[in-house]
């Protein structure tokens, strides 16, 4: 009977262990996944239409998630039409800006993230490229002046004596508002090692020689070991600094000494496309030579440009321009940050037929040189115009009309504006720098070069 009783006594010991241990273990599981859920619901909101870009294959543009934001720039300080770009561990400085539409004013903050030669985020952790805070709020904020569209203008300059970038590349600076995603703005940081000399010429091959440009170029590396050039360096040519037809992964024809020759008749050709249109709406009293109409009331200013004509086969012009961008100012300039005020400006491009080949779009540096809904077109046919109206703050803007063509897949500009090897257009050559045991691209050359007249 006693050895019965121990028996019943070991097994009940052993039963209560047992379920000692799933209590533990359900309890524990039950902690972890609250933390879990806690931790979720802690992270930066993303808007839904770029969950993508938490996925690390996905190519990040510059682009505005709030309809309320407009008038995003990011530019070298006092330097409003440059490139993005500044020189590592200089005091070299960006100034980024941007008006809300609503009144009210709210606390945003940015941060940086640095990106791969491709504009993909880097693997890299904060404290690999970044030195200082990982946010920091914008504090300088002014409301319009003497506007009948009201706005709060936000701006500050980086790098901040709070946060700084550490390595060379390309960079995104992300404006944030309660932790969700509002702006997308690329950068470049540049550690210079190599110098590069371009020319840039009409096109070799006959069949291209009246309408396209071919750039070919040298990098110099006398003063940087590069083992491998074929696997280790890789170049990106940009026409106007835009994306769409933009010339990646290039690599040298031939190796001399310390040179790296890239001579290419068909990997370094770009459209030569026409000069840019343009209009002038700095002063709402005066009709520029595109404006054909200004009405204003007590709501809304707007501009009726004159209508465009297609030019696909128009002999050139000389025309000068600004390369598609465009510049914010007013006839007074007496504070074109908060005096200067919107616009709809009205477009016109007349065509007898709707086009069966895609969407056109008005594209340039004002539309990130992006295909955007709001930019597009639609077809009047009544009037026989493709029409579109866009809220602009004043200033002088540089476009052009693009087809957005779905049987090519492709932007086309030369569709509609044609193509010469007469156009002047600037080309930046990037050279990135990764070797096989690095973890990130490293910028450390750039060129800006101009086609000219040429023969």
């Amino acid at each position: 009977m006693q050895q019965e009783s121990k028996i019943y006594i070991h097994n009940f010991m052993k039963f209560f262990k047992i379920l000692f241990i799933i209590s533990f273990y359900t309890l524990f599981i039950g902690c972890f996944s609250n933390m879990k859920i806690n931790n979720t619901n802690n992270k930066e909101k993303i808007p839904s239409k770029i969950n993508s870009y938490l996925d690390d294959q996905q190519i990040i543009l510059d682009e505005i998630f709030e309809k309320n934001i407009n008038t995003v720039l990011l530019y070298r300080q006092n330097q409003p039409l440059s490139l993005p770009i500044i020189n590592l561990n200089t005091n070299d400085k960006l100034t980024m800006s941007f008006d809300d539409l609503d009144e009210k004013n709210k606390n945003y903050y940015f941060k940086i993230i640095h990106c791969d030669k491709d504009w993909k985020r880097s693997n890299l952790f904060k404290s690999q490229y970044t030195q200082g805070f990982s946010r920091e709020y914008i504090k300088n904020y002014q409301r319009s002046f003497s506007t009948l569209q009201k706005y709060i203008h936000y701006r500050f300059d980086f790098p901040t004596e709070n946060m700084r970038p550490l390595i060379s590349g390309n960079y995104v600076l992300q404006i944030y508002l309660n932790d969700t995603l509002r702006i997308n703005k690329r950068f470049f940081v540049l550690d210079k090692q190599v110098n590069i000399t371009a020319n840039t010429k009409r096109a070799t091959s006959i069949k291209n020689r009246n309408t396209k440009h071919e750039i070919d170029f040298i990098v110099n590396h006398s003063h940087f070991i590069i083992t491998d050039p074929y696997s280790e360096i890789n170049v990106v040519i940009k026409q106007n600094n835009q994306d769409y037809d933009a010339k990646k992964r290039i690599k040298p024809t031939f190796i001399r000494n310390n040179e790296l020759i890239y001579n290419y008749e068909n990997e370094n050709m770009f459209n030569g496309n026409n000069e840019f249109r343009h209009f002038n709406i700095k002063d709402l009293k005066y009709h520029s030579d595109q404006v054909n109409n200004i009405i204003l009331d007590s709501i809304h200013n707007y501009v009726k440009l004159i209508p465009d004509i297609a030019r696909p086969f128009k002999r050139y012009l000389i025309k000068p321009d600004i390369n598609g961008k465009f510049d914010i100012l007013n006839q007074n300039d007496l504070n074109k940050l908060i005096e200067t005020d919107y616009c709809w400006v009205y477009f016109y491009l007349p065509m007898e037929e709707i086009c069966n080949y895609g969407e056109i779009y008005i594209i340039g540096e004002l539309t990130n040189w992006q295909v955007q809904e709001k930019f597009k077109l639609k077809y009047n046919l009544n009037t026989k115009l493709y029409e579109t109206s866009v809220l602009l703050k004043q200033g002088y803007y540089n476009y052009h009309y693009a087809l957005n063509d779905t049987i090519l897949n492709k932007i086309d500009v030369s569709y509609i504006e044609g193509t010469h090897y007469e156009t002047k257009n600037d080309y930046y050559i990037y050279v990135y720098y990764k070797k096989s045991t690095d973890e990130y691209d490293q910028l450390i050359g750039l060129l800006k070069t101009s086609s000219k007249i040429l023969f």
